[in-house]
């Protein structure tokens, strides 16, 4: 029979406060790397920034000009938006870094909301599923990414349960991850209210 583990210090809240600030440092992270994605592709077909917004309050945007490449600058802020965190977690993943479980759910994250976003707005054409289809993406496409997007997050999501207090682990958590996380919600969105404008 196997020994239940023994509690983390401070009872659950070590647990909810993991899961509370992954999910916040995902959804706020996601956002950067996904318009960090279009100003790299803007840059690199030669367009002007106008604008980039991120603010905890808002949902993230970037203002460029799409006189060249307007499909590329479109579909970089996905593509860029799911390789940078899986290529992070990757690296982190190398080393056997005792963390890299926390960017494996970003990479996830990422993953899973990259693919809605895309998937899901090739039918109502918002954001930026609405610009492709307006610049001439073919629907399909974009329902291609989403199918092949969010199965593979969920993929990465699988067996982490444990990681974050859930199943056998009984509400167990690294408390160090625990205060990182949090540690670095509070970063980002203290640099956003900062420097993000709204």
């Amino acid at each position: 029979m196997s020994a239940e583990p023994p509690p983390t210090p401070g009872g659950r809240l070590p647990q909810v406060v993991l899961i509370a600030s992954i999910l916040g440092l995902s959804w706020l992270g996601m956002q950067v790397v996904h318009e960090l994605g279009h100003v790299l592709a803007a840059w690199a077909s030669s367009e002007t920034v106008h604008r980039v917004v991120l603010h905890p309050l808002d949902i993230s945007r970037t203002d460029a000009t799409r006189d060249r490449h307007p499909l590329l600058v479109a579909w970089a802020g996905a593509i860029i938006g799911v390789l940078l965190p899986l290529g992070l977690f990757g690296l982190a993943r190398a080393p056997r870094w005792e963390f890299a479980y926390l960017l494996r759910f970003f990479a996830g994250f990422c993953l899973v909301a990259n693919g809605a976003y895309l998937g899901v707005g090739a039918f109502v054409g918002v954001g930026d599923a609405g610009d492709l289809l307006r610049l001439g993406a073919p629907r399909w496409s974009l329902v291609a990414f989403g199918l092949a997007a969010v199965p593979a997050g969920l993929a990465l999501w699988h067996g982490l349960g444990p990681r974050f207090g859930l199943g056998p682990s009984k509400g167990r958590v690294d408390p160090r991850a625990a205060r990182w996380t949090l540690a670095l919600l509070i970063f980002l969105v203290a640099i956003e209210l900062i420097a993000g404008g709204r």
